[in-house]
Protein backbone atom coordinates (compact mmCIF):
# COMPACT_ATOMS: atom_id res chain seq x y z
CA UNK A 1 0.00 0.00 0.00
CA UNK A 2 1.29 3.38 -0.84
CA UNK A 3 2.16 5.32 2.21
CA UNK A 4 -0.23 8.95 1.77
CA UNK A 5 1.94 11.44 1.75
CA UNK A 6 -0.67 15.25 1.31
CA UNK A 7 -0.30 17.57 3.94
CA UNK A 8 -2.14 16.55 7.63
CA UNK A 9 -4.77 18.85 7.49
CA UNK A 10 -6.54 19.31 11.04
CA UNK A 11 -9.70 20.85 11.66
CA UNK A 12 -10.13 23.90 13.37
CA UNK A 13 -12.99 22.30 15.11
CA UNK A 14 -11.39 19.69 16.66
CA UNK A 15 -9.44 22.74 19.20
CA UNK A 16 -12.15 25.01 19.97
CA UNK A 17 -11.57 28.61 19.93
CA UNK A 18 -9.74 28.38 23.29
CA UNK A 19 -7.95 25.45 22.12
CA UNK A 20 -6.99 26.93 19.07
CA UNK A 21 -5.54 30.03 21.03
CA UNK A 22 -3.12 27.89 23.43
CA UNK A 23 -2.13 25.84 20.93
CA UNK A 24 -0.94 29.04 18.91
CA UNK A 25 0.51 30.88 21.81
CA UNK A 26 2.35 28.22 23.91
CA UNK A 27 5.15 29.02 22.54
CA UNK A 28 5.47 32.54 22.39
CA UNK A 29 8.91 33.97 24.74
CA UNK A 30 9.08 37.44 25.64
CA UNK A 31 11.67 39.66 25.78
CA UNK A 32 10.73 43.19 26.47
CA UNK A 33 11.00 44.54 29.83
CA UNK A 34 7.57 46.53 29.77
CA UNK A 35 6.07 43.40 29.43
CA UNK A 36 4.47 42.87 32.99
CA UNK A 37 1.95 39.75 32.02
CA UNK A 38 0.92 38.48 27.83
CA UNK A 39 -1.13 35.86 27.32
CA UNK A 40 -2.91 33.88 29.41
CA UNK A 41 -5.14 36.41 31.23
CA UNK A 42 -7.96 38.95 30.51
CA UNK A 43 -5.40 41.83 29.83
CA UNK A 44 -1.90 42.12 28.84
CA UNK A 45 -0.01 44.52 31.49
CA UNK A 46 2.21 46.59 30.37
CA UNK A 47 4.99 48.86 32.74
CA UNK A 48 6.38 51.86 30.69
CA UNK A 49 7.08 54.26 33.65
CA UNK A 50 8.23 57.76 32.51
CA UNK A 51 8.06 57.20 28.41
CA UNK A 52 4.91 57.66 26.42
CA UNK A 53 3.24 55.34 25.07
CA UNK A 54 1.78 54.87 21.52
CA UNK A 55 -0.73 52.37 20.21
CA UNK A 56 -2.00 51.65 16.71
CA UNK A 57 -3.93 49.40 14.61
CA UNK A 58 -4.56 48.24 11.06
CA UNK A 59 -6.96 45.37 9.53
CA UNK A 60 -6.23 43.39 6.56
CA UNK A 61 -9.05 41.59 5.10
CA UNK A 62 -8.71 38.83 2.47
CA UNK A 63 -10.20 40.18 -0.83
CA UNK A 64 -9.35 44.08 -0.08
CA UNK A 65 -5.58 43.91 1.30
CA UNK A 66 -4.21 40.34 -0.26
CA UNK A 67 -4.78 37.23 -2.28
CA UNK A 68 -3.85 33.94 -1.02
CA UNK A 69 -3.35 32.73 -4.64
CA UNK A 70 -0.30 34.29 -4.70
CA UNK A 71 0.41 35.63 -1.41
CA UNK A 72 1.82 32.73 1.45
CA UNK A 73 0.30 32.37 4.64
CA UNK A 74 3.79 33.00 6.41
CA UNK A 75 4.75 35.98 4.17
CA UNK A 76 0.95 37.65 4.98
CA UNK A 77 1.83 36.97 8.75
CA UNK A 78 5.32 38.84 8.75
CA UNK A 79 3.70 41.45 6.51
CA UNK A 80 0.61 42.38 9.07
CA UNK A 81 3.23 42.59 11.93
CA UNK A 82 5.37 44.91 10.12
CA UNK A 83 2.56 47.45 8.63
CA UNK A 84 1.81 48.22 12.04
CA UNK A 85 5.07 48.36 13.74
CA UNK A 86 6.06 50.86 10.81
CA UNK A 87 3.31 53.35 11.97
CA UNK A 88 5.20 53.22 15.40
CA UNK A 89 8.24 53.84 13.57
CA UNK A 90 6.72 56.96 11.94
CA UNK A 91 6.24 58.61 15.79
CA UNK A 92 10.11 58.31 16.29
CA UNK A 93 9.01 55.63 18.50
CA UNK A 94 10.26 52.19 19.37
CA UNK A 95 7.38 49.09 19.15
CA UNK A 96 7.45 46.84 22.19
CA UNK A 97 4.29 44.72 21.95
CA UNK A 98 1.37 43.84 19.33
CA UNK A 99 -1.58 41.82 20.15
CA UNK A 100 -3.10 40.05 16.95
CA UNK A 101 -6.52 39.42 16.07
CA UNK A 102 -7.89 36.75 13.57
CA UNK A 103 -11.54 35.98 11.96
CA UNK A 104 -11.00 32.84 10.11
CA UNK A 105 -13.63 30.20 7.84
CA UNK A 106 -13.56 26.82 8.03
CA UNK A 107 -12.21 26.09 4.50
CA UNK A 108 -8.49 26.56 6.43
CA UNK A 109 -7.58 24.01 8.48
CA UNK A 110 -5.07 24.46 11.73
CA UNK A 111 -2.23 24.33 9.91
CA UNK A 112 -2.57 26.87 7.87
CA UNK A 113 -3.26 28.78 10.69
CA UNK A 114 0.11 27.82 12.36
CA UNK A 115 1.76 28.86 9.14
CA UNK A 116 0.63 32.63 9.14
CA UNK A 117 1.48 32.44 12.86
CA UNK A 118 4.64 31.14 12.35
CA UNK A 119 4.97 34.91 10.05
CA UNK A 120 3.68 36.78 12.66
CA UNK A 121 6.11 35.51 15.38
CA UNK A 122 9.08 35.20 12.98
CA UNK A 123 8.24 39.10 12.56
CA UNK A 124 8.06 39.46 16.00
CA UNK A 125 11.57 38.04 17.00
CA UNK A 126 13.26 40.15 14.31
CA UNK A 127 11.81 43.20 15.72
CA UNK A 128 12.14 42.66 19.38
CA UNK A 129 8.45 42.68 20.02
CA UNK A 130 6.16 40.69 22.43
CA UNK A 131 3.27 38.98 21.03
CA UNK A 132 1.23 39.59 24.05
CA UNK A 133 -2.65 38.53 23.26
CA UNK A 134 -5.32 39.00 20.55
CA UNK A 135 -8.75 37.10 19.97
CA UNK A 136 -10.38 34.29 17.21
CA UNK A 137 -13.27 34.35 16.17
CA UNK A 138 -15.27 32.45 13.30
CA UNK A 139 -15.37 34.10 9.32
CA UNK A 140 -18.53 33.48 6.47
CA UNK A 141 -16.40 35.96 4.06
CA UNK A 142 -12.55 34.58 4.20
CA UNK A 143 -9.89 35.96 6.25
CA UNK A 144 -9.33 38.37 8.24
CA UNK A 145 -6.20 39.75 10.91
CA UNK A 146 -6.00 42.73 12.66
CA UNK A 147 -3.18 44.13 14.81
CA UNK A 148 -2.80 46.19 17.31
CA UNK A 149 1.10 47.61 18.32
CA UNK A 150 2.04 49.37 21.23
CA UNK A 151 5.94 51.40 21.80
CA UNK A 152 6.89 54.03 23.37
CA UNK A 153 9.42 57.00 23.18
CA UNK A 154 10.10 59.75 25.47
CA UNK A 155 8.17 62.61 24.98
CA UNK A 156 10.85 64.88 23.59
CA UNK A 157 11.51 62.37 21.25
CA UNK A 158 7.40 61.71 19.42
CA UNK A 159 7.25 63.45 16.27
CA UNK A 160 3.86 63.89 14.52
CA UNK A 161 2.62 65.04 11.30
CA UNK A 162 1.13 68.24 12.05
CA UNK A 163 5.12 69.79 12.94
CA UNK A 164 6.42 70.47 9.73
CA UNK A 165 7.56 74.59 8.98
CA UNK A 166 8.45 76.28 5.69
CA UNK A 167 11.79 76.23 4.92
CA UNK A 168 12.40 72.18 6.16
CA UNK A 169 13.74 70.06 3.47
CA UNK A 170 11.55 66.79 3.07
CA UNK A 171 13.60 63.53 3.10
CA UNK A 172 12.75 59.69 2.56
CA UNK A 173 14.03 56.61 3.54
CA UNK A 174 15.54 53.73 1.05
CA UNK A 175 13.55 53.80 -2.28
CA UNK A 176 9.88 53.60 -3.30
CA UNK A 177 7.68 52.02 -6.19
CA UNK A 178 8.60 48.88 -5.61
CA UNK A 179 5.81 47.08 -3.78
CA UNK A 180 3.28 48.46 -6.53
CA UNK A 181 5.08 47.15 -9.42
CA UNK A 182 5.29 43.75 -7.32
CA UNK A 183 1.91 43.38 -6.80
CA UNK A 184 1.21 44.12 -11.06
CA UNK A 185 3.73 41.44 -11.52
CA UNK A 186 1.75 39.17 -9.14
CA UNK A 187 -1.55 39.96 -10.86
CA UNK A 188 -0.04 38.95 -14.30
CA UNK A 189 0.99 35.64 -13.18
CA UNK A 190 -2.06 35.14 -11.54
CA UNK A 191 -3.74 36.02 -15.04
CA UNK A 192 -2.27 33.80 -16.80
CA UNK A 193 -2.79 31.17 -14.43
CA UNK A 194 -6.27 31.40 -14.42
CA UNK A 195 -6.21 30.80 -18.20
CA UNK A 196 -3.71 27.89 -18.28
CA UNK A 197 -3.53 26.09 -14.58
CA UNK A 198 -0.32 24.20 -16.40
CA UNK A 199 1.60 27.61 -16.72
CA UNK A 200 4.37 28.29 -14.52
CA UNK A 201 4.79 31.81 -13.27
CA UNK A 202 7.83 33.78 -15.16
CA UNK A 203 9.17 35.17 -11.59
CA UNK A 204 13.24 35.68 -12.63
CA UNK A 205 14.57 38.93 -12.37
CA UNK A 206 11.77 40.26 -10.12
CA UNK A 207 12.91 39.04 -6.68
CA UNK A 208 13.73 42.89 -5.20
CA UNK A 209 10.00 43.91 -6.36
CA UNK A 210 8.13 40.81 -5.36
CA UNK A 211 9.82 40.96 -1.56
CA UNK A 212 8.97 44.72 -1.44
CA UNK A 213 5.45 43.30 -2.22
CA UNK A 214 5.21 39.76 0.01
CA UNK A 215 7.80 40.54 2.48
CA UNK A 216 8.30 44.53 3.06
CA UNK A 217 10.17 45.56 5.75
CA UNK A 218 9.91 48.43 8.54
CA UNK A 219 12.39 50.58 9.09
CA UNK A 220 13.07 50.18 12.22
CA UNK A 221 17.23 51.40 11.54
CA UNK A 222 15.95 54.81 10.79
CA UNK A 223 15.14 56.34 14.56
CA UNK A 224 18.33 55.11 16.32
CA UNK A 225 20.20 56.15 13.17
CA UNK A 226 18.58 59.51 13.87
CA UNK A 227 19.27 59.63 16.92
CA UNK A 228 22.88 58.84 16.79
CA UNK A 229 23.16 61.75 13.67
CA UNK A 230 21.31 64.24 16.26
CA UNK A 231 18.58 64.78 13.77
CA UNK A 232 15.08 65.12 14.99
CA UNK A 233 12.60 65.16 12.36
CA UNK A 234 10.14 68.10 12.39
CA UNK A 235 7.39 66.09 11.13
CA UNK A 236 7.04 62.01 9.63
CA UNK A 237 4.79 59.66 8.73
CA UNK A 238 5.30 56.24 7.01
CA UNK A 239 4.42 55.55 3.23
CA UNK A 240 1.67 53.24 3.20
CA UNK A 241 -0.84 54.92 0.38
CA UNK A 242 1.53 56.36 -2.10
CA UNK A 243 4.42 59.38 -1.74
CA UNK A 244 1.95 62.24 -2.47
CA UNK A 245 -1.07 61.48 -0.24
CA UNK A 246 1.99 61.00 2.74
CA UNK A 247 3.20 64.71 1.52
CA UNK A 248 -0.75 65.77 1.28
CA UNK A 249 -1.15 64.37 5.14
CA UNK A 250 1.96 66.41 5.99
CA UNK A 251 1.29 69.32 4.25
CA UNK A 252 -2.55 69.78 5.41
CA UNK A 253 -1.84 68.81 9.24
CA UNK A 254 0.84 71.30 9.25
CA UNK A 255 -0.63 74.21 7.37
CA UNK A 256 2.36 74.12 4.59
CA UNK A 257 2.58 73.96 1.14
CA UNK A 258 5.39 71.80 -0.64
CA UNK A 259 7.93 71.43 -3.67
CA UNK A 260 8.63 67.75 -4.50
CA UNK A 261 11.24 67.43 -7.31
CA UNK A 262 10.84 64.89 -9.78
CA UNK A 263 14.48 63.98 -10.83
CA UNK A 264 14.85 63.71 -6.76
CA UNK A 265 12.88 60.46 -6.06
CA UNK A 266 14.68 57.29 -5.32
CA UNK A 267 14.04 54.77 -7.87
CA UNK A 268 15.81 51.02 -7.95
CA UNK A 269 16.86 50.23 -11.03
CA UNK A 270 14.28 47.43 -11.21
CA UNK A 271 11.25 49.44 -10.78
CA UNK A 272 12.42 51.53 -13.45
CA UNK A 273 12.65 48.54 -15.95
CA UNK A 274 9.65 47.08 -14.81
CA UNK A 275 7.90 50.20 -15.30
CA UNK A 276 9.04 50.64 -18.81
CA UNK A 277 7.60 46.66 -19.53
CA UNK A 278 4.44 47.38 -18.46
CA UNK A 279 4.39 50.94 -20.04
CA UNK A 280 3.60 52.97 -17.07
CA UNK A 281 5.22 55.91 -15.48
CA UNK A 282 7.85 55.05 -13.10
CA UNK A 283 7.26 58.65 -11.29
CA UNK A 284 3.07 58.44 -10.99
CA UNK A 285 4.20 54.77 -9.77
CA UNK A 286 5.93 56.35 -6.84
CA UNK A 287 3.25 58.77 -6.06
CA UNK A 288 0.60 56.51 -5.61
CA UNK A 289 1.88 53.24 -5.57
CA UNK A 290 1.86 52.62 -1.55
CA UNK A 291 2.90 50.32 0.51
CA UNK A 292 6.94 51.03 0.63
CA UNK A 293 6.82 51.34 4.18
CA UNK A 294 9.40 53.85 3.95
CA UNK A 295 9.93 56.75 5.90
CA UNK A 296 8.61 60.71 4.99
CA UNK A 297 9.80 63.16 7.50
CA UNK A 298 10.99 66.89 7.19
CA UNK A 299 14.14 68.01 9.00
CA UNK A 300 15.33 71.39 9.76
CA UNK A 301 17.37 73.20 7.05
CA UNK A 302 20.03 73.31 9.63
CA UNK A 303 20.73 69.26 10.06
CA UNK A 304 21.28 68.84 6.40
CA UNK A 305 25.28 68.35 6.41
CA UNK A 306 24.04 65.84 8.95
CA UNK A 307 22.38 63.42 6.38
CA UNK A 308 23.36 64.58 3.30
CA UNK A 309 26.24 61.95 2.72
CA UNK A 310 24.05 59.23 4.36
CA UNK A 311 22.86 56.11 1.80
CA UNK A 312 19.69 55.76 3.43
CA UNK A 313 18.26 59.10 3.10
CA UNK A 314 17.32 61.43 -0.32
CA UNK A 315 16.26 65.01 -0.35
CA UNK A 316 13.34 65.27 -2.33
CA UNK A 317 12.32 68.87 -1.88
CA UNK A 318 11.21 70.97 0.94
CA UNK A 319 8.37 72.61 2.62
CA UNK A 320 6.77 76.18 1.47
CA UNK A 321 4.55 78.68 2.66
CA UNK A 322 0.53 76.78 2.47
CA UNK A 323 -0.13 79.89 -0.12
CA UNK A 324 2.29 78.17 -2.68
CA UNK A 325 0.64 75.12 -2.45
CA UNK A 326 1.84 71.43 -3.04
CA UNK A 327 3.39 70.76 -6.46
CA UNK A 328 5.59 68.40 -8.18
CA UNK A 329 8.16 70.47 -9.87
CA UNK A 330 8.94 67.97 -12.85
CA UNK A 331 12.20 67.19 -15.15
CA UNK A 332 11.77 70.02 -17.27
CA UNK A 333 10.74 72.27 -14.71
CA UNK A 334 6.91 72.82 -14.45
CA UNK A 335 4.89 72.46 -11.21
CA UNK A 336 2.51 70.07 -11.72
CA UNK A 337 -0.38 70.29 -8.56
CA UNK A 338 0.19 67.09 -6.18
CA UNK A 339 -2.90 64.65 -5.93
CA UNK A 340 -3.92 61.86 -3.65
CA UNK A 341 -4.24 59.12 -5.81
CA UNK A 342 -2.40 56.29 -3.56
CA UNK A 343 -5.05 52.97 -2.82
CA UNK A 344 -8.12 53.57 -0.46
CA UNK A 345 -9.26 50.39 0.43
CA UNK A 346 -12.92 52.57 0.36
CA UNK A 347 -12.94 52.89 -3.41
CA UNK A 348 -16.01 50.81 -5.54
CA UNK A 349 -13.16 48.34 -7.63
CA UNK A 350 -14.36 49.85 -10.88
CA UNK A 351 -13.08 53.37 -9.50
Amino acid sequence: MLEDKSPKRTDLSELGEFGLIEHLTKNIKLSQKSTVKGVGDDAAVLNHKNKHTVVTTDMLVEGVHFDLTYVPLKHLGYKAIIVNLSDVYAMNAMPTQVTVSIAVSNRFPLEAIEELYSGMLLACEFYGVDLIGGDTTSSVTGLVISVTAIGEADKKDIVYRDTAKAGDLLVVSGDIGGAYLGLQVLEREKAVYMENKNMQPELVGYDYILERQLKPEARKDIIPLLKELNVKPTSMIDISDGLSSEILHISKKSGVGCRLYEEKIPLDPTVISTAEEFKMDSTMIALSGGEDYELLFTIDLADFDKIKANPHFTVIGHIVEEKEGCNLITRDNSAIPLTAQGWDAMLKKDE
